[in-house]
């Protein structure tokens, strides 16, 4: 029962006001600029909604700036463009291409969106500031790039450098298209006496590097205008094929644990919001609703298990969740949702407003790991000579053209040892060590390669050092194979690869095999292409552990990854370390929608839980798949009001100290309840505006 100036929670909607689609959220992020967006405001706000509008900032419908309709110009030399010359199209369009953020699409921008302040938005969100790797050579980016470098044009896959420098010029524009729209809009709403925030929803840095995007990220903590950020982390983008232990698989609960924790470090450490989204759907439309639901779980989960975010998106497009039929499985029949999966959705969706919770406890205390990720990681996503392929969640990435590419190995060869051995492992974002000195706090051993991405300041090993020598275990990994090293930057031409002045900051020999001491900390140089661990991580999780080891950390492998944040138990059984995990106490189980009570679960490799302990606390509303509001309670009553979407079945837990006597619905006593070891269950037809409830107690 919070307040919804808090903005705990959220989704995002293009479709009018519908009961069905009434999440009953604290806000609602209505998408898309049309005649119709100010109707779809004022209908948002009446239904008791705290709004904010939501547009693409790299896509979307400018239809009206392509054809020259804005300013009596043909601007289709903007729109991101192959090698081949062709136009880079948002989806399955025809006429909606991912944009060069030119300064004259900027100003575009800013036209289009001058009249949404007026509107009384809370916030507007600049969704998916992206760049194709691909794209690079529309006559647009042929002007940037001579603006920018100072030289001509180099078509981007001639050379690696020519690959990273355009990298760093997308980078670049993508940076000041938003730092110029966030800026006019501040400016003129503060003139027209209005507070309005900007928020950039954004995929991860691990996915948009696995997928070939560039896009602002550790940028974004920089832009002055910037107050946060939603990360787009959902199942689209977690079940990315990827390797271990030899195996190419769907791996959707570890990589969005991976994906959730990268995001963290847009605002860690800074007063900018954070959300995490969850899609329990997906972009591809032929799965089926066991498929969907499986993987929101895996996502929800993962989510859970970082206890610094307490912010969500629980939805984008509910009208594709709640009124759109998918079929089910062995069934060639597309149906609506069930509603046990209705309900399912919908007690998370609530629960989640109650996460912010300062009692935080980890299963297990061993060493926190960190996998050092730049920004630059985005610009090496080509190999001379090599395919790269198409991904976008759409299609099947185990037949993709250029599939070992899209696997983006050297990364997660770093990352999944670690965590298949049950360790809490979280990437980190590299460049924040410059202007972040708290950036690598939470961190005991940071694992650093630079075989598929770089440093782009020298100060970023001299921070490095400093974090070393005052008591941090540093692993570096790599064989300077990587083409990417003969770039010209700031060290070539003065060292081999930019791992040696790495070492000259360290004082460290990179040739030494072994743990070196650096002050109070230790270094190791494993001289390794990270892509190797990916068929056999043995050497990796050996290294790091002795680094750990040596730092007086204990190390126990487990299979079970779990946190408990005040009543609510989160934890999943890793299926790469196979075995079960028992838990035992007494728990309501959240993710099932009958709310049973819980006293042993023993979980399987892959199985995953979210349970609220009935033994931490008295508080009496235990769980509901509608919003509680106006509650009221004394000896002998409760009385109370749950809003939820028309059409779900809602299920409500109540802790009561005897059975009712009574149990009335908008009125009317009813039967459909029950009653068990002291907690009430309630079930009714959910309804927005709220069903009024009230029991009797003797």
């Amino acid at each position: 029962m919070t307040s919804k100036d808090l903005e705990r929670t959220g989704f995002q909607e293009q479709a009018p006001y519908d009961a069905s689609i009434d999440l009953r959220t604290d806000f609602v992020m209505v998408y898309g600029l049309n005649d119709t967006t100010p109707e779809r405001i004022a209908r948002w706000r009446q239904a008791g909604y705290r709004v904010h509008l939501m547009t693409g900032i790299s896509w979307g419908t400018y239809q009206d700036y392509l054809d020259g309709r804005w300013d009596g110009s043909d601007h289709w030399a903007d729109a991101q463009t192959a090698g081949d010359g062709s136009p880079i199209l948002h989806g399955s369009s025809t006429d909606i291409p991912y944009m060069v953020p030119t300064f004259r699409f900027t100003e575009y921008l800013v036209e289009k969106l001058r009249p949404i302040i007026s509107l009384g938005v809370e916030g507007i969100h600049l969704e998916e500031p992206e760049f194709w790797a691909r794209a690079g050579y529309s006559e647009s980016f042929k002007r940037e790039w001579q603006a920018y470098f100072g030289e001509p044009w180099q078509p981007p896959h001639s050379t690696a450098e020519a690959h990273f420098r355009s990298g760093q010029l997308k980078q670049h524009l993508l940076s000041r298209s938003l730092d110029r729209v966030t800026s006019v809009l501040r400016d003129e709403a503060l003139q027209q006496g209005r507070q309005v925030r900007f928020y950039v929803p954004t995929h991860s840095l691990l996915n948009y590097t696995q997928w070939q995007i560039i896009s602002p990220e550790s940028r974004l903590r920089t832009l002055p205008s910037i107050d946060g950020a939603i990360a787009q982390v959902w199942t689209g983008t977690s079940r990315t094929p990827n390797v271990y232990a030899g195996k190419v698989a769907e791996r959707t609960f570890e990589t969005a644990y991976l994906e959730y924790g990268i995001a963290q470090d847009l605002t860690r450490g800074t007063d900018r919001r954070m959300w995490f989204l969850h899609d329990p759907i997906e972009d591809h439309p032929d799965r089926t609703w066991e498929d969907y639901l499986a993987n929101w779980q895996r996502t929800l989960i993962a989510s859970l298990l970082h206890p610094g975010v307490a912010r969500y998106e629980v939805a984008p497009w509910p009208h594709r969740i709640f009124n759109r039929p998918y079929l089910r499985e062995g069934s060639g029949e597309r149906e609506p949702i069930p509603a046990d999966t209705a309900t399912s959705y919908l007690i998370a969706m609530n629960s989640l407003r109650d996460l912010d919770q300062p009692d935080v406890r980890w299963a297990h205390d061993g060493p926190r790991i960190g996998v050092a990720l730049s920004d630059t990681a985005m610009f090496q996503r080509w190999s001379p000579g090599g395919e790269s392929g198409h991904y976008d969640g759409l299609q099947d990435a185990l037949a993709l053209e250029g599939r070992e590419q899209l696997h983006f190995s050297d990364f997660y060869g770093l990352a999944l040892p670690p965590l298949c051995e049950g360790q809490r492992v979280s990437p980190v974002q590299l460049e924040n060590v410059l202007d972040a000195p708290d950036a690598l706090d939470d961190i005991d051993v940071l694992v650093l390669s630079y075989e598929f991405q770089k440093p782009l300041a020298p100060g970023i090993h001299y921070a490095l050092a400093g974090w070393v020598s005052r008591g941090g275990s540093l692993l570096y990994v790599g064989d300077g194979a990587d083409p990417y090293h003969s770039i010209r930057s700031w060290w070539t031409g003065r060292y081999a690869t930019c791992a040696d002045h790495l070492a000259e900051a360290l004082g460290a020999n990179p040739t030494v095999d072994g743990i070196q001491a650096v002050g109070n900390g230790r270094v190791r140089f494993l001289p390794t292409r990270p892509a190797d661990f990916t068929k056999s991580p043995d050497e990796l999780v050996a290294a790091i552990r002795s680094l750990a080891e040596a730092a007086g950390h204990s190390w126990q492998s487990t299979n079970w990854l779990s946190v408990q944040r005040g009543p609510y138990l989160i934890g999943a059984v890793l299926e790469e370390a196979g075995g079960t995990h028992s838990v035992e106490g007494t728990y309501l189980d959240l993710l099932d929608p009958h709310l049973p009570i819980v006293r042993q679960r023993v979980l399987g490799p892959g199985q995953l839980t979210w349970l609220r302990d009935l033994t931490y606390d008295e508080e009496p509303l235990l769980a509901s798949a509608g919003r509680v509001v106006d509650w009221q309670q004394d000896d002998n009553r409760i009385a109370f009001t749950c809003e939820a979407p028309r059409g779900v079945e809602v299920t409500t837990a109540i802790r009561v100290r005897t059975e009712p006597t009574t149990v009335q619905v908008d009125g009317t006593a009813i039967t459909d309840h029950r009653y068990q070891d002291g907690i009430l269950w309630l079930r009714h037809p959910g309804v927005p505006s709220g069903t009024q409830l009230e029991i009797q107690l003797t």
